[in-house]
C-alpha cells in the first residue's frame, strides 16, 4: 500500500480541541515534525480535517 509523509507546518495554539487531538493522533507534536503513515481512507480523512495545518507528500 502507498504511504504519505505528513509534516506539521503551523501551530495548533488557538485551534479547537478536536483539531489538536487529530494532530496528536497523527503523531505530530512539534512544528516541522514529520511522520510517514499508510495511505488509508481514515488517515486521509484526518489529514483533510487539519489540512490548513499540515503539508502532505507522497512517499515512493
Amino acid at each position: 500500500m502507498a504511504q504519505i509523509k505528513i509534516t506539521k507546518i503551523k501551530s495548533t495554539i488557538g485551534q479547537k480541541p478536536a483539531k489538536v487531538a487529530t494532530m496528536r493522533s497523527l503523531g505530530l507534536k512539534k512544528i516541522n515534525s514529520s511522520v510517514v503513515q499508510e495511505d488509508t481512507p481514515a488517515i486521509r480523512g484526518m489529514v483533510a480535517s487539519v489540512s490548513h495545518l499540515v503539508k502532505v507528500e507522497e512517499v515512493k
